[in-house]
């Protein structure tokens, strides 16, 4: 399942880098929740949650099914 998060998160990196951002996944536990780093431009960005909600979890879901909720650490 790592796999197949880590190849989802390639597909958002661009969107996240075009706004000076990126992604790092931290951990994939077996209950499918999946923990992420917004790092860069996206790290304090007060939108972050609402990226981090709206847009990383729902094409998580849609790409890996077994995703049931992205955490930010």
């Amino acid at each position: 399942m790592k796999e197949k998060v880590e190849a989802a998160l390639n597909k958002i990196r661009p969107m996240l880098k075009a706004d000076g951002g990126d992604i790092e996944l931290v951990e994939v536990t077996s209950d499918g929740k999946v923990k992420v780093k917004l790092t860069g431009a996206c790290g304090c960005c007060p939108m972050s949650q609402m990226t981090l909600k709206n847009g990383v979890e729902k094409i998580l879901k849609k790409e890996v099914p077994s995703v049931k909720e992205v955490i930010a650490v």
